[in-house]
C-alpha cells in the first residue's frame, strides 16, 4: 500500500510540475515578462495547495482508494488541454493550470492513508517515504524538455495523461484502506472548523510553509533564476533543478526517519538552521562553482529534511480521524508557501535586476520559522495537540 501510493503520488506530482521546466521556453515564444512566467508556474501550485483542503477532508471521510483514482483521473484533462491546445496564450496556459493545479492535491490523500497503516513509532519513517513521490518533479525536469524537443510540445502531456490513466486503474484495482480505519461522520464544514481550532494544525502550517514551500519555490523557479542570474542554457539550469529536487526528495524519508528516533522538532531546527545559512551565502550570488552549488545543495538538503520531519509531527500529534483533514490545511500553506516566492523573486529582479533581497528575505522567514520550532514546538514534544 505504501509503495503504490508513493507511485501515485509521484506520477501526480509529475503532472503537477510539468509547466515549470518550460517556463522559459513559453516565456520567450509569448514575449513574457518576468512576473508573468512567476505567475505562469505559480498557478498550479496555488490551485494544488488550496485544493489539499477538501480532498483531505474527503480523504477522512471516503478513504485513499476513491480519492487516489479520482484526483488521477481529473488530472488527465487539463494535462491534455495544454499538451494539446493550450500552450499558444498566456490566458490559455493560465486556465489550463489552474486545473493542472488538481494533482498536487494528491498529497492530502496519501499521508492519512499512509498514516492509517503504520503504528505510531513508524510513521514518520513510512510518511517520509512516501513523501519521496514529490520526486515526480525531478521525473518532469529530467523529461519534459528533452521530449519537447524530440518529438514535439505535446509529447510529454500525452505522456503523463497515459500514466495518470493506467495509475488510476491500478489503484482502483489494488488499494485498500487500512483496516479498522476511523471514518468520521460530521459534515465536512464541522470536520474543518475542528481541524483549525488544533494547535498543531497552525505550527505545523507555519513550518511546512517554510520547508515544503522553500522545496516548491526552488523546483519551480530555479531553472528561471539559474538562465537569468548565471547564464546557463535552458537544459543545463532543469538538469541542476533537478538535482536540487532529488536530494530534497531523498532527504525527505531520511527526516521522517530521524523524526522516529529522535523529535521532529529537533530535526526541523537543524534543517531551518541551515536553510538560514544556505539562503544568506546565495544571496551573494557568489560563484556556482563551488559556493552557489554547495548553497543550493545544502538548503535542497534541508529543505527535504525539514518537510519529512513536519509531517512525523503531524503523525504524532494530531487524531487519527482527522489526520487528513490536518495535512490539508498544512499541505496548503506549504503549498502556498511555494507560491508566494517565485511572483516575489519575479517583482524584485523586475525592480532590482537581482535576486538578493529575496534570498535574505528567504533567510528572515526561516530564522522565525526556526523560533517557532525551538521555543513551542521542541518545548511541547510529547504533549497533546490540542489547544
Amino acid at each position: 500500500m505504501l509503495a503504490l501510493a508513493t507511485v501515485g503520488f509521484a506520477v501526480n506530482f509529475w503532472a503537477w510540475a510539468l509547466l515549470s521546466p518550460l517556463a522559459v521556453r513559453f516565456a520567450t515564444a509569448l514575449d513574457l515578462t518576468s512576473v508573468q512566467q512567476a505567475l505562469l508556474v505559480a498557478v498550479p501550485v496555488i490551485v494544488g495547495s488550496v485544493g489539499r483542503i477538501p480532498v483531505g477532508a474527503l480523504t477522512d471521510r471516503f478513504g485513499g482508494r476513491i480519492m487516489f483514482p479520482l484526483v488521477s483521473v481529473t488530472t488527465i484533462a487539463p494535462v491534455l488541454f495544454l499538451g494539446l491546445w493550450g500552450h499558444n496564450s498566456l490566458a490559455a496556459l493560465l486556465v489550463g493550470g489552474f486545473f493542472l493545479g488538481i494533482g498536487g492535491s494528491a498529497f492530502a490523500v496519501g499521508v492519512p492513508f499512509v498514516n492509517a497503516w503504520f503504528p505510531p513509532e513508524r510513521r514518520g519513517t513510512a510518511i517520509g517515504i512516501f513523501g519521496a513521490g514529490m520526486g515526480g518533479t525531478a521525473i518532469s525536469a529530467l523529461t519534459t524538455v528533452k521530449l519537447v524537443d524530440a518529438y514535439g510540445t505535446a509529447t510529454p502531456f500525452v505522456l503523463t495523461a497515459i500514466m495518470l490513466a493506467v495509475y488510476a486503474a491500478v489503484a482502483y484495482a489494488v488499494l485498500r484502506d487500512a483496516p479498522g480505519r476511523t471514518v468520521p461522520t460530521a459534515p465536512l464544514a464541522a470536520r474543518l472548523a475542528a481541524t483549525l481550532r488544533l494547535r498543531i494544525t497552525w505550527q505545523a502550517s507555519a513550518l511546512y510553509a517554510v520547508a515544503f514551500g522553500g522545496y516548491v519555490a526552488f523546483s519551480v523557479y530555479l531553472p528561471s533564476y539559474l538562465k537569468t542570474a548565471y547564464g546557463l542554457t535552458q537544459a543545463d539550469a532543469a538538469n541542476r533543478m533537478a538535482g536540487f529536487v532529488v536530494l530534497a526528495v531523498i532527504m525527505r524519508p531520511v527526516g521522517g526517519w530521524l523524526s522516529d528516533k529522535f523529535a521532529p522538532a529537533r530535526v526541523l531546527a537543524v534543517s531551518l538552521a541551515s536553510v538560514v545559512a544556505g539562503a544568506v551565502a546565495q544571496s551573494f550570488t557568489p560563484g556556482l562553482a563551488p559556493v552557489g552549488t554547495m548553497a543550493f545543495l545544502g538548503m535542497a538538503a534541508a529543505l527535504g529534511a525539514g518537510s519529512g520531519a513536519t509531517f512525523a509531527l503531524v503523525a504524532q500529534e494530531a487524531p487519527a480521524h482527522q489526520v487528513g483533514s490536518v495535512t490539508g490545511v498544512v499541505g496548503a500553506a506549504g503549498g502556498l508557501g511555494g507560491f508566494v516566492p517565485p511572483l516575489v523573486m519575479g517583482v524584485i529582479y523586475g525592480q532590482l535586476g537581482n535576486y538578493a533581497l529575496g534570498l535574505v528575505l528567504l533567510a528572515i522567514v526561516a530564522l522565525a520559522a526556526l523560533l517557532l520550532d525551538v521555543f513551542a514546538v521542541g518545548r511541547r514534544q510529547g504533549t497533546a495537540a490540542h489547544v
